[in-house]
C-alpha cells in the first residue's frame, strides 16, 4: 500500500506518517554502560551476547533480551544481592548503541545496507547521511519509506529534496523501517 496525496510540482506533499514506535527493549549486540555506584574496579562497558545474555562480573550470565534498560539494572542489582556480593548496590544503566535495531536503506544511495538505529533518528539528516547520500541517479523527490504500523506494512512517499531545502520537516524513523530510493526515469 502506497500512501500519498498526489503529485504537485516538486513531488508529493509530506504524508501523514504516524509517530514512530520507540522500543527500548534490549537485544543481542546492544552496547550498554553499567555503573555500580562506588565500585570503581568493575568494567563499565558491556555488549549483549548474540543469545541475549549479559555476562556481568560476580552476577554471572543474565538473560536480558527483550527487557527494558531499567529492568536490566534491577536484575543486575538483584543478582549482586542474591549472590551476597553487595548488600544494597545502586546500579545505573545507559544504552550506548542499539546494534540489534536496524534501518535498511536500499537503492540509489552511495552505500546501501542496514544501519544501526538510534533514538530520534531522522530520514534525511541521519539515515541518508550515514549511507553517503544519494547517487547521481537518485529520484530524491520520491523516496519510499516502508514502516510497520500496527500489524501491517505501510509505504509512504517522501520528498527528501523538500526536507533538505527546509520546506518540510524531516521524518523521525523507527527501528525496522526500510528506505528505498529509486532511480530517476529519463
Amino acid at each position: 500500500m502506497v500512501s500519498s496525496s498526489g503529485c504537485s510540482g516538486g513531488g508529493p506533499p509530506r504524508p501523514n506518517i504516524p509517530a514512530p514506535m520507540q522500543s527500548t527493549q534490549i537485544g543481542g549486540g546492544d552496547r550498554l554502560e553499567i555503573n555500580v555506584v562506588g565500585e570503581k574496579d568493575l568494567p563499565k562497558e558491556y555488549v549483549v551476547n548474540p543469545d541475549g545474555t549479559l555476562d556481568f562480573p560476580y552476577a554471572g550470565s543474565i538473560k536480558v533480551a527483550g527487557l527494558e534498560p531499567q529492568e536490566i539494572a534491577a536484575l543486575v542489582r538483584e543478582q549482586l544481592i542474591a549472590k551476597k556480593i553487595l548488600t544494597d548496590p545502586q546500579v545505573n544503566l545507559t544504552v550506548k548503541e542499539y546494534a540489534s535495531k536496524k534501518v535498511s536503506v536500499i537503492g540509489q544511495v552511495q552505500k546501501p545496507g542496514s544501519i544501526v538505529w538510534i533514538p530520534r533518528m531522522q530520514l534525511v539528516h541521519d539515515a541518508i547521511s550515514q549511507v553517503g547520500g544519494f547517487t547521481s541517479l537518485a529520484q530524491s523527490n520520491r523516496v519510499l519509506l516502508t514502516r510497520q504500523v500496527r500489524d501491517k506494512s505501510v509505504t509512504y512517499i517522501i520528498n527528501a529534496d523538500a526536507i533538505s531545502e527546509g520546506a518540510q520537516q524531516d521524518i523521525p524513523l523507527q527501528a525496522g523501517d526500510t528506505i528505498k530510493v529509486d532511480a530517476r526515469v529519463f
